[in-house]
């Protein structure tokens, strides 16, 4: 494995697995209909699930019947995963060299992942274990900006981010600008929303994004009372009251292009 994960991959990913596990959202319960519909995905499917991390998609996957492979590169994400999901075949890999044959796989999904390696290289080699007319779904949680303290939240944060590679910066658009081996489907989105206290659902949850996790505890801990700090003054709610943070799901499929590579 050559390719270099972004140190806030890395250094934040590898500290914070057990966190991310237990502070992540969970994800709409229609994205199964999605995967089934849009995806194609059925019992007797094969499926990627790249950049799987701790897992915090597979119950989705596993709901289809499909036979799930887990491909992630971080060990102590891997290991979060394999001590939940211990029936589930896992392969600790990069995207751009997976240990799988050619044309085998039915579809990939990134769950909050694609990101971290939206490049041609990723592309290319999704497109080899792919069957033909395989499909692609690229999913992301992403806080809902529409109340007020999750905005607040979110400027705050931004200047923190440096040049870590995100969702909402939408840069990760920029390789399918310029191929042939994937066509744009569709796009669909869905609301939910995590229930828990602030300390659990907002300030532990921001503690797991990987340029946090990245930090000294010091640093971290400062963050963790900002966080607090802002969901009080909007919301009068403390660290222990029970507050809903709101998401939205955005759930992109392509499907793999039949035309030959140039």
């Amino acid at each position: 494995m050559t390719q270099s994960l972004h140190p806030a991959a890395q250094k934040g990913f590898s500290s914070a697995a057990e966190l991310y596990q237990q502070v992540r959202p969970n994800y709409p319960a229609e994205i199964v209909s999605w995967l089934q519909n849009c995806l194609q995905i059925q019992e007797k499917s094969t499926v990627i699930d790249l950049g799987s991390g701790t897992g915090k998609f597979l119950p989705y996957l596993k709901q289809t019947h499909a036979d799930v492979i887990a491909v992630e590169p971080i060990g102590e994400m891997l290991q979060q995963l394999q001590q939940v999901y211990p029936d589930i075949k896992t392969l600790q890999a990069f995207s751009h060299s997976i240990p799988v044959a050619d044309h085998k796989i039915d579809a990939i999904i990134c769950a909050q992942s694609f990101h971290w390696f939206d490049n041609l290289d990723t592309l290319t080699e999704m497109h080899r274990v792919l069957k033909p007319k395989g499909h692609l779904g690229l999913v992301w949680n992403q806080r809902d900006e529409r109340t007020d303290w999750v905005k607040a939240l979110a400027d705050f944060l931004l200047p923190l981010e440096g040049d870590t590679p995100r969702y909402h910066s939408e840069k990760w658009k920029r390789v399918f600008e310029q191929q042939d081996l994937f066509l744009f489907d569709s796009l669909q989105t869905f609301t939910q929303s995590q229930h828990g206290s602030v300390e659990q659902v907002v300030s532990k949850r921001l503690l797991s994004t990987s340029f946090i996790a990245a930090m000294t505890e010091k640093d971290q801990l400062q963050l963790k009372a900002q966080f607090e700090k802002i969901v009080y003054d909007f919301t009068g709610l403390g660290p222990q009251d029970q507050i809903d943070f709101p998401y939205i799901t955005y759930a992109y499929h392509f499907q793999k292009s039949t035309l030959p590579i140039k």
